[in-house]
């Protein structure tokens, strides 16, 4: 098993991350520097948010999507209409390329899901030409994403599965400062550079915060879907509680930081 993430639809993703991916994919595309004739390797694509940005930022020659979930592959099969678009199936740890394939290989919001993260990017790696760039960010759960450490924190609060669910939420791989760099640098990529990429999630109501959760999205929304009717009970009571803060259900806004990493293939 190559990724940690789980999803139910398309749909359901879009509602929970696919809609903050879209707003990142720009700033990740100029952090990495993407020019006209490349062919690129879009590795863990979901529903397409870096891959259908990257056609709108460059005249690239070829992108090549993969993800290892067959929702993700087949719902970006369904949205595709740019024959330069190429989607399959793949396992971020045993690319089903050539060394030396592509010019640039990205992953966005893909390697904390990923338990080898080292071997994907070294995989990544490999299907670059020398010279070429590999480019990942993933989010900072830790320390950066306070909309999903509302949740987690209140669960916590809430008892022991709730804190062993704090504890692996905040402490996936890729996360903590430096860890992308330490890792690109493992794997023998130099020139490396890092930053930090900053959004903003902004949340209608608590439903639209809510709901992708509750269906059971993400992992998040696994450890919900694993509770009994009445801690099922509580712990939508007490995140609408947080999420409300005191005040009337309605509108919120969340700033969210990712790390970005970029390293050349020498």
């Amino acid at each position: 098993m190559t990724s940690e993430f789980n999803v139910h639809s398309a749909a359901g993703y879009e509602q929970l991350m696919g809609r903050w991916s879209r707003r990142l994919a720009p700033l990740f595309i100029d952090f990495t520097g993407v020019a006209d004739g490349e062919r690129i390797l879009d590795l863990g694509c979901g529903s397409g948010s870096l891959t259908f940005a990257l056609v709108k930022a460059a005249d690239v020659v070829e992108i090549d999507a993969v993800d290892y979930s067959p929702v993700f592959v087949e719902e970006v099969i369904r949205r595709n209409t740019n024959p330069r678009i190429k989607v399959r199936q793949a396992d971020a740890c045993a690319l089903p390329f050539e060394r030396g394939a592509f010019d640039r290989a990205l992953a966005l919001l893909v390697l904390h899901f990923v338990p080898e993260a080292g071997k994907a990017v070294a995989e990544m790696r490999r299907v670059v030409r020398p010279g070429g760039a590999v480019a990942a960010t993933v989010w900072d759960h830790l320390g950066g994403m306070p909309g999903m450490r509302m949740m987690v924190d209140t669960v916590a609060a809430l008892g022991e599965s709730g804190r062993e669910l704090r504890r692996r939420f905040c402490f996936q791989p890729m996360m903590q400062p430096g860890e992308l760099r330490r890792t690109f640098a493992e794997q023998g990529l130099v020139d490396i550079a890092e930053m930090e990429l900053m959004i903003r999630m902004d949340y209608q109501d608590f439903a639209d915060y809510w709901a992708p959760i509750a269906a059971g999205e993400g992992p998040l929304g696994k450890y919900v879907a694993a509770l009994d009717a009445a801690e099922r009970a509580r712990t939508d009571a007490a995140v609408r509680d947080a999420y409300e803060a005191g005040r009337p259900d309605g509108p919120r806004s969340f700033a969210n930081v990712a790390w970005a990493c970029r390293g050349k293939v020498p």
